[in-house]
């Protein structure tokens, strides 16, 4: 990948003009990349992504306190949802991340989840490489179209609510039972692991997930769950 295609993508996708592109290029370089290239490639994206992090949840803190005067537990939850792994590996797959990530030979044949949480840093570095490149002001207006914009969406939709939490108020007030978690199965190796999981409310099985880490089959079983509930008549 030359720089005058991370030149055009700055400018037509990121709407920024770099004065060092070599910022977004070790933004895009993931640490695989660089222990197959090292005579060419000196660093990888850790430390923009370290950066790029704080951004994030300053900017997105920073948009719910001054627009919103929910209590702090009701903000935290809004900021999670935003700045999670699926919504901004979400907002890097729209901009179009993927093809300009370098990755070793070995990262490009990965799953699905890790190829997920690399997006995810990169958009992190990204923003990282435009703090340093452009100021606060321009990384701000970025995470504003990419982030931020997606914010109404979240609330109408109630995405950002804990499902486990949810669950939880929502057993209790009708079944008068709280959620009891059990794993149906697990199969994998211990780096790539699928567990299976069952959520019960007195007794019964009211919802199933899945998902690569016994929280993760959790949250999905509890979703599931919720369902159950939303659609129930009786």
């Amino acid at each position: 990948m030359d720089r005058a295609t991370y030149i055009q993508f700055a400018q037509e996708k990121l709407k920024v003009t770099y004065n060092d592109i070599s910022l977004l290029i070790t933004a895009f370089t993931h640490r695989s990349y660089l222990n197959e290239h090292r005579k060419t490639v000196k660093e990888h994206n850790e430390r923009l992504e370290f950066l790029g992090d704080a951004v994030l949840e300053l900017v997105v803190t920073e948009f719910l306190y001054s627009n919103y005067s929910e209590p702090e537990g009701i903000l935290t939850n809004w900021r999670s949802s935003l700045v999670r792994t699926e919504s901004i590996s979400a907002a890097a797959q729209r901009y179009g991340f993927e093809p300009l990530l370098l990755l070793s030979r070995g990262e490009k044949r990965g799953t699905e989840r890790a190829r997920a949480q690399i997006l995810a840093n990169s958009f992190e570095a990204v923003v990282g490489s435009i703090y340093l490149d452009q100021g606060y002001g321009a990384a701000k207006r970025f995470l504003e179209e990419s982030i931020l914009s997606t914010f109404a969406d979240i609330l109408s939709t109630g995405s950002w609510m804990d499902p486990k939490s949810y669950l939880q108020e929502l057993a209790q007030s009708q079944e008068g039972s709280t959620p009891v978690y059990k794993v149906m199965s697990e199969e994998g190796p211990d780096h790539d692991k699928t567990f299976i999981i069952g959520v019960y409310v007195a007794g019964k099985m009211r919802g199933q997930g899945e998902g690569p880490s016994k929280q993760a089959a959790q949250q999905k079983a509890a979703q599931s769950a919720l369902d159950f509930y939303t659609n129930k008549t009786d």
